[in-house]
């Protein structure tokens, strides 16, 4: 990462109070740029909130669907490098309520891919798509020429942005990069329905872990710290031509099943005794996931620095200071 490019840089953030926007403002933040985020909803226990750095970072109030508003933001702010990462992400939500899911993952998108086109101090932007973007595939790993085949609502959602995003680079020039991550964890999330964080919680508290699929589905998951560089190298080199319109792909290579990923979990709490519930509920997801990011090593220089077990151990020393817990007991020899 080039700390020299983002000193004094105007970058407009969207999703800022998530998992992902939350450690992106922060090294921003540390690099001397200057952050605008965009915020919908007051999250008192967002990272963004607790660690001080909503009060660091100029504050926009409103809806990514409201097309004036980005418009006015980008101009006053004389913004030159746009991240878009907010999305309604939890699947579960998407399938019972896809109208609100569509309207924040696909119109959102074009309302800002819009205002970014017509804004003319904007010369970078990078755009969240996901894995799930691909939808089924017959070969494993995914890679970025493969077509996208979004079946469900959030997937669906997902491919849908990704080209819309690639429509306003190769149409009007306008120059963006989209990413496809793996599964990203790390300390922050607190969609508690999630996999990781869930799991993580319901262990430090001592209570079993549940699982809402059969426990077989595989993914590949990415520490949170490795993204945020990968969004940074990104941007960083969107002023390259033949990168616009251009996707990456960011994992680990690998996938592990969400039953080994508990006991994973399990194994290096405090309570290795507990046994997962499984609940064999969920429904309109893929089966199997995982990603290849040579695109990404070959052209941007990234590689993960994080192994899924240093990832973890960061990540559950995050959540046991968030929840204010003690070790289970301590041992004295």
């Amino acid at each position: 990462m080039n700390k020299q490019f983002w000193q004094g840089k105007r970058v407009f953030i969207t999703g800022c109070t998530g998992l992902l926007g939350s450690w992106l403002t922060d090294a921003l933040l540390d690099m001397g740029a200057d952050v605008v985020g965009l915020v919908r909803d007051h999250v008192p226990q967002s990272n963004l909130v607790r660690s001080g750095m909503m009060n660091q970072i100029s504050v926009v109030h409103g809806h990514l669907c409201d097309y004036n508003l980005l418009e006015r933001t980008l101009a006053e702010y004389e913004i030159e490098v746009v991240f878009h990462l907010a999305a309604q992400t939890i699947v579960t939500i998407a399938n019972r309520a896809p109208l609100s899911t569509f309207e924040t993952n696909i119109r959102g998108t074009y309302m800002l891919l819009e205002a970014a086109r017509r804004n003319p101090t904007v010369h970078g932007m990078v755009v969240a798509s996901s894995e799930k973007a691909y939808g089924e595939q017959t070969a494993m790993p995914y890679h970025e020429a493969a077509a996208l085949h979004g079946r469900h609502p959030y997937d669906v959602s997902k491919s849908c942005a990704d080209l819309l995003s690639q429509s306003y680079a190769h149409s009007y020039g306008l120059p963006v990069i989209i990413t496809r991550f793996a599964n990203l964890y790390g300390g922050g999330d607190l969609n508690w329905n999630r996999i990781l964080p869930g799991t993580i919680r319901s262990v430090l508290l001592g209570e079993r872990p549940i699982i809402r699929s059969d426990g077989t589905f595989k993914r590949d998951f990415v520490y949170v710290k490795d993204a945020v560089r990968g969004y940074l190298m990104a941007a960083e080199q969107v002023v390259r031509p033949e990168l616009h319109g251009e996707a990456f792909n960011f994992g680990m290579g690998h996938s592990e099943t969400a039953l080994e990923i508990v006991k994973t979990i399990i194994r290096v709490s405090d309570y290795p005794e507990l046994e997962p519930i499984i609940l064999n509920e969920v429904r309109n997801e893929v089966q199997d996931q995982f990603m290849n990011s040579e695109k990404a090593s070959r052209l941007l220089g990234w590689e993960p620095q994080y192994t899924l077990a240093s990832g973890l151990a960061e990540t559950m020393s995050w959540y046991r200071d968030f929840l204010n817990l003690e070790p289970r007991e301590s041992v004295i020899e």
